[in-house]
C-alpha cells in the first residue's frame, strides 16, 4: 500500500473566550503595549478559563475540523494530538478527545515536540496513513501554556496563548489528483523534521514527573532562540522545496509557527518569499506552540486566502531543539 498519500478533508479551531491584551499585561507587570509590539508583533492571547483544558480545546477544534470535512467521527480511525501540555502526565489527551467525540477503538496517542509538534504529529499521521494503518485521520495541536507560564517573568509571560487547531487527513490514492487540485499531487508532497537536543538549555520548562514531581515554568533566552529559529528554518523550508521538485516562487502561502513577527519577516526575507504570502495571526492569537500552525492554516482558509488548489509550506521551530517543515497542496 505504499501508492498511498494522504490529503486535507477539513481543518477546525478553537480558542477560549477570555482575551488578554497586552494593556491588562502591562497594569499587572513591568512591561508596554508599545514594547511588546515592537518586539514580537503580538497585541493580544486568548487564556484559558477554569475548567477549560487542552482536551476541551482540541475536542471542540476537532469537532470543527469533523464538520468542515462532512466527516463523523465514526470515520476516523487515527488521532495523533500534539501538545506540551497535556491534560495528565497519562494517559495520552488523545484518548479523552476520542472518547469524548466517540470514535473509540482506533489509534489515539500524543506527540510531544513542544512548538514544532503539529508537523511532527502531521508527518506521523501521513506515514500510518501510508502504510494502511488507517485510513482517515484527525491531527491536533493543542497548548494551555498559560499553566506553565511565570507570570511574574516579562521576558516569557507576553509571550504565549492558549488554543487549538485540527485537521482531517484521509489517505487517497498517489494517482489521485484531488478536488479541484492542479499540478502535483493533493496532499501532503515533502516533509523534512530535525531536532538537536544540545540547545535544550534555551528553551525548556524547569519541571517534569521524574526530576521536580512538579509541572514547573516555561524558561528561554530568547536572543538565541531567535537567531537559532532564522537559521534552522529557512535550512528546512530550502530541504523541503528541492525534496518537491519546487522552485520558491510556485509556493502561494506559507503557514508558519507563530512564535514572533520579527522571526516571520526574518525568515521570509532570507528565503525571498513575500511577505504578502506569510500567514500572521501572532498578534491575535500569540505562540500557541503546537496550536499556532493549525490555528493559522484554518483562520487562512476561512477568511478565504487559502483555497483548494494552492500550494501551502507550513514550518515551526520549538523548544528541544525540533524543526520541521511540510509542503502541502490543499
Amino acid at each position: 500500500m505504499s501508492n498511498l498519500g494522504a490529503r486535507i478533508l477539513g481543518t477546525g479551531s478553537a480558542l477560549p473566550p477570555k482575551v488578554v491584551t497586552n494593556a491588562q499585561l502591562a497594569a499587572q507587570i513591568d512591561t508596554s503595549d508599545e514594547w511588546i509590539v515592537e518586539r514580537t508583533g503580538i497585541r493580544q492571547r486568548h487564556i484559558a478559563a477554569d475548567g477549560e483544558t487542552t482536551a476541551t480545546l482540541a475536542i471542540e477544534a476537532a469537532t470543527a475540523a469533523l464538520a468542515d470535512a462532512g466527516c463523523e467521527p465514526s470515520d476516523i480511525d487515527l488521532i495523533v494530538l500534539a501538545t506540551a501540555t497535556p491534560d495528565n502526565t497519562f494517559p495520552a489527551t488523545a484518548t479523552k478527545v476520542q472518547h469524548a467525540l466517540g470514535c473509540n477503538g482506533g489509534i489515539a496517542f500524543d506527540v510531544a515536540a513542544v512548538c514544532s509538534g503539529f508537523l511532527y504529529a502531521l508527518a506521523t499521521a501521513d506515514s500510518l496513513l501510508r502504510t494502511g494503518s488507517a485510513r482517515r485521520a484527525l491531527v491536533i495541536g493543542a497548548e494551555t501554556f498559560s499553566r506553565i507560564l511565570d507570570w511574574e517573568d516579562r521576558a516569557t509571560c507576553v509571550l504565549f496563548g492558549d488554543g487549538a487547531g485540527a485537521v482531517v487527513l484521509e489517505a487517497q490514492d498517489a494517482l489521485e489528483t484531488g478536488a479541484n487540485a492542479t499540478g502535483p499531487l493533493a496532499g501532503i508532497i515533502a516533509t523534512k523534521l530535525h531536532a538537536d537536543g544540545a540547545q535544550h538549555d534555551l528553551l525548556y520548562v524547569d519541571g517534569g514527573p521524574s526530576t521536580t514531581q512538579t509541572v514547573g515554568h516555561l524558561r528561554m533566552k530568547g536572543r538565541e532562540v531567535f537567531r537559532h529559529a532564522v537559521v534552522n528554518l529557512s535550512s528546512v523550508l530550502r530541504e523541503v522545496i528541492e525534496d518537491a521538485g519546487i522552485s520558491v516562487e510556485e509556493i502561494d502561502w506559507v503557514v508558519p509557527h507563530q512564535a514572533n513577527a520579527r522571526i516571520l519577516d526574518a525568515t521570509a526575507r532570507k528565503l525571498g518569499i513575500s511577505s504578502d504570502k506569510v500567514i500572521v495571526t501572532v498578534d491575535r492569537h500569540a505562540n500557541t506552540s503546537a496550536a499556532s500552525v493549525p490555528l493559522a492554516l484554518d483562520a487562512a482558509r476561512k477568511d478565504g486566502r487559502i483555497k483548494s488548489g494552492d500550494m501551502v509550506m507550513l514550518e515551526a521551530m520549538g523548544g528541544g531543539f525540533t524543526w520541521g517543515a511540510s509542503l502541502i497542496r490543499m
